[in-house]
């Protein structure tokens, strides 16, 4: 029992070390900070991580006739990114309606990745407290900000599913899952 209590006690302070940290380092504004940067560092470092570990040959495979191709799946994830964030009032920048077609080439998809995550990540350290209760409509739904960061990270984690599905399927291994981390 003393284990279990001194072991919730460390754990308390390191919570607390870390959030004072969080605090005078400015990093962020809202309560969101903490969990919803963490998780979008993971999903990111992983979908960027298998889009770059993926071949370029490998990026217009597609599993059927009439499904996103590997290439375009990593494209439409940024593009969504950019895409849902607007929802909370986050202008995003211009993109062709067509994007997932025409950005082929894996350099420009993984910049492509790497920008709607900052992008993101740009916007959540800005939201306070009080942005993340504003009303909005998502997809003809009453919801709020916070709701629409949850959705980013939700959909992040769909198209991970998808591509680590996508990796197997061509014999790549995701990179995490490889043994060193």
């Amino acid at each position: 029992m003393k284990q279990l209590a001194l072991g919730c006690m460390m754990i308390l302070m390191l919570f607390g070390t870390m959030a004072v940290a969080q605090e005078k380092s400015g990093m962020a504004k809202s309560v969101l900070a903490g969990e919803f940067m963490a998780n979008l560092a993971d999903v990111e470092k992983k979908l960027v991580g298998l889009a770059e570990a993926t071949p370029a040959e490998k990026y217009p495979w597609r599993p059927a006739e009439g499904v996103r191709s590997i290439g375009e799946v990593f494209a439409h994830l940024a593009g969504g990114n950019y895409f849902i964030l607007s929802f909370a009032g986050v202008k995003p920048p211009a993109l062709d309606r067509d994007y997932e077609k025409k950005i082929t080439e894996k350099a420009k998809i993984v910049e492509m990745m790497k920008a709607s995550f900052a992008h993101v990540r740009k916007a959540a350290m800005e939201a306070s407290d009080a942005d993340l209760e504003k009303k909005t409509k998502m997809f003809g739904q009453d919801t709020n900000y916070r709701n629409v960061y949850l959705v980013i990270v939700t959909h992040a984690h769909e198209h991970l599913g998808q591509s680590i599905a996508y990796a197997r399927m061509n014999g790549l291994t995701p990179p995490w899952s490889m043994g060193g981390e």
